[in-house]
């Protein structure tokens, strides 16, 4: 990273700068009511495997030809479960590298394993058959016992470099990605901790396992090294119901905790779920088709939202006015309010517009099932978002709550009106985009208000034409918001895209979700906390406003170390979320994360987090296209490999290997990288729409590792020659394990059937030679020739019935639609990319200036 200008530039001295089908996607994602039963078998101890069987006979009653697809769901569903239990295979000359290395005495085999120099321009076949797992920090089995899930909480360093300049000599970020809110199983949820909160009387850390009791009355803090008393109320342990051990407490066993917060943390009441919907019902919205989409999907799942008794609906359409709805439970029919004069917005009534879901549902329901006839010969195209989004703001300042926008165009009327700034001739541009920020700050602005009162804005564009996402999703990225994009849909010309809404909007309308919410993170001393990444509002230098949270949402943060850590030998990092629940509870959840600080250059690089690195870089690289500009942003990336690989080969000079080398930890990073360079965000030369780029880019900068993984390096199956080798026996079933396949061509064969699982995208490519009995038997279909594009029976139907905001395309070899399939081969050379032994010989080439 010490390269300017074009390198990011780090804070500091340098460092600003997945039968078949979806079964096998089901593991992957963990988004569904069905997913979530099976987390009690993703979490379970090795061998410890439960309901497996259960779902088995389901899937079997129900649809007695799916057996292939669930002994696929299942083998993925077991794959991480069987990952840490599988030997790792000997590589030749350990010691010899050992040696090499300075001896690495007393450092597991697994570390020096990590540093194992490979010639990745000799040894192509670097995937491993699993996916990839996080590495273990180098701890003693308790702590590692106690550490936080690396799917909540992760480092790019596993092992925490003693100073700045051993950093800097690595050449490696130094970053946390953290997944707060996410989704648990139910065996996994957090220790719910009643009464006293105990936390260190100077940084304020909350008690955690890494702590150290100097006797029964005193503990030293594992950040700052403050030694704290003992409450007397802690020396009682709920669990055991004994007295006097303080370390057996719940607290100090797990490393995700949530405490119920006292009065002291609150500023006010804890307010009731507030939901306001504000719906773009211009003719473009209506002739879309998905008016009638979310009117029939919020029917269906009123009843599900978060809540309690206490829970508001509201609701406002748009097109060149403002209508409001009337719910007052005293009204047998729902009455329209109509505010023309979109230059001085006003509330009509603030008594009615805002209701009790429970005492008004009967008029909630009704408005619902007449808005779409409401509007269904509307003449009226123009757009005046920027007014509604005010009308909004006001009407929910006094409890704040989540604002849900649907917009479908161009806002073209009123304040934050914007005009097309894209010109469709520069979508293939090799050197350079433009208009990848915003054009006014008025989203911005306004997303700042909404912060300040507790509102979150999530924003639904379904647009087929430019919409300047750009410029509009500000109002989300700093009120904590989420942002969905539908390109192309349409309720005929797209139906693809109107049921991935529909699974969406479900998910949005009925996952957990969290108010008044502010996320602290605190490091051990020495260390500090520069940039951090997602939608949010920075309030101070380590605190986040975060007006809703939810369990779909990551964060990344940047990190430097400002003075030496050679007095410790351990690092800590917690989390803390404070926030309202649904049901008008306070709570704080808390994550500690604990690693091992090292003095060695050899021991950094034995703990990179390959994937980790990539979603860090991954964020900056996406803040420098807007700051500077994607030429600089791709150069950033490229060099993040040069220098990291230089730095390496110079700690290795002495084995006196020539190629391309790098340690075994940072193996795939060239190919990461690479497929960084290809996505929608980042990629020149290839057409691309300026809206589909700016989402894409919004995606890295608010998504959790796994989905950015997923995302950048889909996995890559063979279907049709599953075969029992290897096969897992549980419950007296034979699992297949089927083995990743490297994402090129020349893995695929016109006898086979590959699915690729790109997180919320999937693809089943099917080969015209192949085995008939397996396309009967998954697809339903007596051979290729038969298959029709639009096929969705048979498994397809039990599958997308099941999975949750999917998008599932399949894909025959000889069909035109193959061509966004081959996109994600990012192995294969393209007309403005490298090949990735092309990308090899150019990193290869820097590194030798």
């Amino acid at each position: 990273f010490n390269r300017a200008p074009r390198g990011f530039v780090v804070y500091g001295q340098y460092t600003t700068a997945k039968g078949c089908i979806q079964a096998l996607l089901i593991a992957s994602c963990i988004r569904t009511a069905l997913s979530r039963a099976i987390l009690a078998i993703y979490h379970s101890p090795p061998g410890l495997i439960c309901c497996g069987y259960r779902f088995l006979s389901i899937v079997f009653i129900s649809a007695p030809h799916l057996t292939l697809v669930v002994m696929i769901y299942l083998s993925l569903v077991t794959v991480r479960l069987t990952t840490s239990c599988l030997s790792m295979q000997p590589f030749p000359n350990m010691s010899q590298l050992s040696a090499a290395l300075g001896g690495l005495s007393g450092v597991p085999e697994l570390e020096v394993e990590a540093l194992r120099p490979v010639n990745l321009l000799q040894e192509r076949n670097l995937l491993p058959h699993r996916p990839l797992d996080a590495p273990e920090p180098n701890l003693n089995a308790d702590l590692k016992k106690a550490n936080c899930s690396p799917d909540t909480f992760r480092c790019t360093l596993t092992n925490i470099p003693q100073t700045q300049a051993l950093l800097n000599k690595a050449r490696l970020p130094l970053g946390l990605l953290l997944h707060p809110f996410r989704d648990l199983a139910v065996r996994r949820h957090p220790a719910l901790i009643p009464g006293t909160i105990v936390r260190c009387r100077s940084c304020r850390t909350y008690i955690n396992p890494f702590v150290s009791f100097l006797d029964q009355r005193r503990w030293k803090c594992s950040l700052c090294y403050r030694v704290n008393d003992v409450p007397d109320e802690f020396m009682y342990n709920p669990v055991t119901r004994s007295y006097g051990e303080p370390h057996k407490r719940p607290e100090v066993q797990n490393s995700t905790v949530e405490f119920i917060a006292s009065s002291d943390y609150m500023l006010r009441p804890p307010q009731p779920a507030v939901y306001l919907f504000v719906l773009d019902v211009s003719h473009n919205a209506v002739d879309a088709g998905y008016l009638d989409v979310f009117c029939q999907t919020l029917l269906e799942n009123l009843d599900k939202m978060p809540g309690d008794t206490r829970t508001r609906v509201g609701f406002i359409s748009f097109n060149s006015t403002i209508h409001f709805y009337n719910l007052h439970e005293s009204l047998s029919q729902p009455q329209m309010l109509v505010v023309s004069d979109i230059d001085d917005i006003f509330i009509p009534t603030h008594d009615s517009l805002l209701v009790n879901l429970k005492e008004s549902r009967a008029l909630v329901r009704v408005l619902l099932t007449s808005l779409p006839g409401m509007f269904s010969q509307t003449r009226e195209t123009h757009s005046a978002l920027g007014p509604a989004l005010q009308a909004a703001y006001k009407l929910m300042s006094s409890t704040g709550g989540r604002v849900s926008v649907f917009q479908t165009q161009l806002p073209t009327l009123g304040a934050g009106l914007l005009q097309s700034r894209e010109d469709p001739n520069q979508r293939s541009s090799t050197k350079g985009v433009q208009h990848l920020g915003p054009a006014t700050d008025f989203y911005k602005k306004l997303a700042l208000d909404c912060s300040g009162q507790q509102i979150g804005v999530d924003l639904f564009l379904l647009s087929s034409q430019y919409s300047d996402l750009a410029s509009l999703a500000c109002v989300s990225k700093y009120s904590a918001g989420s942002i969905f994009y539908y390109p192309s849909l349409h309720h005929v010309h797209n139906p693809a895209q109107l049921d991935k809404f529909q699974k969406d909007l479900e998910r949005y309308l009925t996952r957990k979700i969290g108010f008044e919410a502010v996320m602290r993170i605190r490091c051990t001393k020495g260390l500090s906390i520069h940039t951090f990444h997602g939608n949010f509002f920075v309030r101070s230098t380590d605190l986040l406003s975060l007006a809703n949270v939810n369990p779909d949402s990551g964060f990344a943060v940047q990190m430097s170390i400002e003075e030496s850590m050679a007095d410790t030998s351990l690092a800590c990092f917690q989390a803390a979320l404070l926030y309202t629940s649904s049901k008008g509870k306070r709570r704080i959840r808390v994550h500690t994360l604990c690693l091992p600080v090292v003095s060695q250059l050899s021991d950094v690089y034995a703990g990179a987090d390959v994937q980790a690195i990539t979603c860090l870089l991954a964020n900056m690289a996406i803040d420098r296209s807007i700051s500077s500009s994607l030429s600089d942003a791709r150069d950033a990336l490229v060099n993040a490999v040069v220098d990291s690989l230089s730095a390496y080969k110079n700690t290795v000079s002495n084995l006196q290997q020539s190629g391309l080398i790098a340690p075994a930890a940072l193996c795939l990073f060239p190919l990461y990288v690479l497929a960084l360079l290809k996505q929608k965000a980042l990629r020149t030369g290839t057409s691309t729409k300026l809206d589909e780029r700016v989402f894409a880019m919004c995606e890295f900068k608010s998504q959790p590792l796994q989905q950015i993984m997923r995302t950048v390096h889909p996995d890559l199956y063979r279907l049709d020659t599953i075969s029992d080798q290897g096969a897992l026996h549980l419950n007296d079933c034979i699992v297949p394990q089927p083995h990743l396949l490297h994402l090129t061509a020349e893995k695929l064969t016109r006898e086979g059937a590959f699915l690729m699982d790109c997180g919320s995208v999937f693809y089943l490519w099917i080969g015209k030679f192949c085995n008939e009995m397996f396309i009967r038997d998954v697809l339903g279909c007596p051979n290729h020739a038969s298959i029709p594009p639009n096929m969705v029976s048979g498994a397809l139907t039990f599958i997308r019935h099941n999975v949750t905001h999917l998008l599932l395309f399949i894909t025959l070899d000889d069909a035109s639609a193959k061509t966004s399939f081959f996109q994600h081969l990012v192995e294969d050379r393209s007309e403005s990319a490298f090949s990735y032994y092309e990308f090899l010989l150019h990193i290869q080439q820097q590194m030798s200036k």
